[in-house]
């Protein structure tokens, strides 16, 4: 399990040559430099997730949640008390493929230096063959953390795979009644052309345009009550086309966010990025019940 990042690594460093090296050639200058600015980053950042992945393997353990302080000669120990209005709801971070919680590191720091109190990742298997029962397992762990806070509702934020699951357990399997806010990096909403060579893993094939998941997700979805935050890059060479990042469903409360300047693997770890998350998590609740709209640009 451990070894997949290191067997997946080539391919993603041929493409983050090959792309920009051919595509610089055809933009203007300014396009071309700051796409060449955001592959060194993307290599930047490869090296030290490989690095980091090993500590992320093994699945979070989550803390206790609060308890009231112990009264002077009381015989049993503190019952946890729900935190539901005396803190922000929980935030769920939801890895990509063949990855794991390590790529968070930064985020979960930001959220928490910023008040954040409930910062959890959930780690998936990247022997997953369906992300239909990868969304189910995020639906029997947003109602553990739920039950365990005191929270009726809580956030998501997933990155490219992470944020389809997240998603699907919103848009399809009723998981808009546990979920205030999905957001999303660099994830492929319309599907994605990239890696072909990779479509032999299942997962992958439903990340294609022409997969029954991605079709599952263009149906009405009337009613949902959750708010879908999307961050999406013309650098990001992940996404074939770049626009598959953004949703564009008629039934969702949406907003795309435009990133400037950031590949696909510094999306989680970029200081703009993580701002921008923290502003639509704290938003949320004034912006429900809102229409579809446009955000502007967070770098």
């Amino acid at each position: 399990m451990q070894a997949l990042p290191f067997l997946s690594a080539p391919l993603l460093l041929a493409r983050l040559l090959a792309v920009p090296l051919r595509c610089a050639r055809l933009l203007p200058p300014r396009a071309s430099s700051l796409l060449l600015r955001s592959t060194v980053t993307e290599l930047a950042v490869l090296a030290g997730h490989l690095l980091l992945y090993p500590t992320g393997i093994s699945q979070e353990r989550p803390l206790p949640p609060a308890a009231e302080a112990p009264r002077p000669g009381a015989a049993d120990p503190p019952s946890p008390l729900p935190t539901e209005g005396r803190s922000r709801p929980p935030v769920l971070l939801l890895h990509g493929f063949i990855d794991n919680r390590s790529v968070f590191v930064l985020l979960r720091r930001s959220l928490l230096r910023h008040g954040w109190r409930h910062v959890e990742a959930l780690n998936y298997s990247p022997l997953t063959c369906d992300l239909r029962k990868a969304a189910e397992l995020l639906g029997r762990h947003v109602e553990e953390v739920c039950r365990r806070t005191g929270h009726r509702r809580l956030d998501l934020v997933g990155h490219s795979l992470g944020g389809l699951i997240a998603r699907y357990y919103v848009q399809r399997l009723g998981g808009d009644a546990r979920v205030r806010t999905v957001v999303t990096l660099g994830t492929p909403h319309s599907g994605t052309r990239v890696a072909p060579l990779m479509s032999a893993h299942p997962i992958v094939r439903q990340m294609r345009p022409d997969s029954e998941v991605i079709a599952e997700l263009s149906l009405p979805a009337p009613n949902c009550r959750t708010q879908f935050v999307a961050f999406w890059s013309e650098e990001d060479q992940v996404m074939v086309p770049a626009r598959t990042a953004r949703i564009d469903h008629p039934d969702l409360i949406t907003y795309n966010v435009h990133v400037a300047g950031v590949g696909h693997l510094a999306l989680p770890v970029n200081g703009a990025v993580a701002a921008g998350i923290r502003e639509a998590l704290a938003a949320a609740g004034a912006t429900a019940g809102e229409g579809p709209a446009e955000a502007a640009s967070v770098a």
